[in-house]
């Protein structure tokens, strides 16, 4: 009966880390296709060039994919190390987004804060040389969108010491088209226009989050039960 269920947790735990590692393995795929294909394609923040969508899709997909090989791995071999490694990464990343979000609604003003002065900082790098990725980025956040600045179209007058916006302000694209009457210019401010999008797939965002806590709840569950099981076999036949 005992040897019953140890093969069936077996089975469970292999086939619950496969898909894990399968997982992890199209979020990296995508992230490679992201930078290969949209690599002028960058962030919004001058103070973290490097935290694209691309960048974000492969180091999250490596993990996934590091953490369910070692699952994998240690299911199939019975292994005791590796199981409780996997179990201690898991718990130690379960535990990290548990925080993540707690800072984030405790500190939410200030983090509103801090984002709307960094995305203000960034516009200054805007059509600079070396900056293509931001540039872009911009474009089509404010095309994409229908806004214009970070919480004002008049956060681009700064940036060109002019009454002026960047062509993809406008109602209707045509070159040179920010240069021409402000009622021709989209003036919703981007910043709350991507805060509303968030909050009408709010629903969708915390399905996929818990969905996200509970296979890695399930995943804690599998490789814990084993490694005692395992304990439990090898003392008995000690």
């Amino acid at each position: 009966m005992a040897e019953g269920c140890m093969m069936a947790l077996r089975y469970g735990m292999v086939f619950f880390n496969l898909l894990f590692w399968l997982g992890g393995c199209g979020i990296l795929g995508v992230g490679v296709w992201l930078s290969v294909t949209q690599g002028n394609f960058a962030t919004l923040s001058s103070s973290l060039p490097s935290l694209s969508a691309a960048n974000l899709l492969i180091a999250v997909g490596t993990i996934i994919m590091v953490i369910g090989c070692l699952g994998c791995v240690g299911a199939v071999k019975e292994s005791r190390p590796l199981l409780l490694t996997f179990f201690i990464l898991l718990l130690l990343i379960f535990f990290l987004e548990i925080l993540s979000i707690m800072l984030f609604f405790i500190y939410q003003d200030e983090i509103d804060h801090y984002a709307q002065r960094d995305l203000k900082k960034g516009l200054q790098l805007f059509g600079t040389e070396g900056n293509v990725g931001l540039t872009n980025a911009w474009m089509i956040v404010q095309t994409d969108f229908r806004c214009c600045g970070v919480t004002n179209h008049t956060d681009w007058f700064e940036v060109y010491n002019a009454s002026r916006v960047p062509d993809s302000c406008c109602l209707e694209y045509s070159n040179n088209c920010g240069l021409d009457n402000p009622g021709t210019w989209w003036t919703a401010p981007c910043y709350e226009r991507v805060k509303d999008w968030l909050n009408e797939n709010l629903v969708a965002l915390w399905i996929f989050a818990l969905c996200t806590a509970l296979t890695q709840i399930l995943g804690l569950v599998f490789s814990m039960t084993m490694f005692c099981q395992s304990v439990k076999v090898e003392t008995f036949y000690a």
